[in-house]
């Protein structure tokens, strides 16, 4: 009997629905509570709902999927002639979400490796599409995770922020690093590092963060074969014009994704974010 290698990730890599369902990738999501009521990601709130709920400064926390929706995960992909089953998250230094899916692995009716990628947004999704198409190639699955682990080990991730305020509420920066932020009223630019939100360079002004944000991007690039993905919060001119600038300045551009985060990591970095992930091919 040959052998089925599934993929599961979660509703943080923001890859568009068509890529998964052509890829067979399946999304477990997270939840957004917004007041007293509590919102799976991608299906119960809209992005538009979250920027309104920040800008009104109501309550927003994010949360992990419990381990039973895992399980049920698990169970549903294996009914439908998986064999195994690789599920790929964002960095465990961000989110419970790589522990929740170790424990419902452990109890699944088929093999499941479990991978803590390190990665958010589309970093993560590239990592999910890398490991789909070495699955779908007949790869094993320590193929298709070396294929996921190769990708996330070549990515880069930045964005821009309008403030470090949502960020220091959730715990994904440091309260002195935010301070610092504040104190000196700079625009801040960011870094995905070691699985956790560093914080890169200040800069004075919005324009001359977002300016210096291409400049880093199309360094990163250099000549290399890359994909590209570029995310935002409630900002579409901003992603759309750095859109054009970037496909402009990368020789070697392979795709370019453009796509509004959703409500999780919306609710960590606030309207007006703008991040770019660049990946290698």
């Amino acid at each position: 009997m040959s052998r089925h290698v599934a993929i599961v990730t979660d509703s943080t890599a923001y890859l568009p629905p068509r890529t998964m369902e052509r890829h067979g990738i399946t999304a477990v999501p997270l939840t957004v509570v917004l007041g007293d009521r509590a919102l799976e990601e991608g299906t119960e709130i809209s992005t538009r709902s979250l920027a309104q709920a920040l800008q009104k400064r109501r309550p927003v926390t994010t949360s992990r999927p419990s381990p039973e929706l895992f399980a049920e995960t698990y169970r549903t992909v294996a009914e439908s002639g998986a064999t195994d089953i690789v599920s790929l998250h964002l960095s465990a230094e961000l989110s419970g979400t790589y522990d929740a899916a170790l424990v419902a692995a452990r109890e699944a009716a088929v093999p499941v490796r479990v991978v803590d990628t390190g990665m958010v947004a589309m970093a993560l999704g590239f990592c999910a599409l890398a490991a789909a198409e070495a699955a779908e190639s007949g790869g094993t699955v320590d193929e298709a995770v070396t294929a996921a682990e190769k990708r996330a080990s070549g990515m880069s991730a930045y964005f821009y922020v309008d403030t470090l305020d949502y960020l220091r509420r959730g715990g994904r920066i440091g309260a002195a690093q935010a301070l610092l932020g504040s104190a000196l009223a700079v625009k801040p630019l960011l870094k995905l590092e070691g699985g956790r939100i560093e914080l890169l360079e200040k800069v004075r002004t919005a324009s001359k963060a977002i300016a210096r944000l291409e400049e880093i991007v199309a360094d990163r690039a250099g000549g290399a074969q890359v994909d590209i993905a570029v995310h935002h919060l409630a900002a579409q001119e901003r992603a759309s014009a750095l859109e054009d600038r970037l496909r402009a300045r990368v020789p070697c551009l392979a795709d370019l994704h453009v796509s509004e985060v959703g409500a999780v990591i919306g609710a960590h970095t606030g309207p007006g974010l703008l991040g770019v992930v660049v990946s290698p091919r």
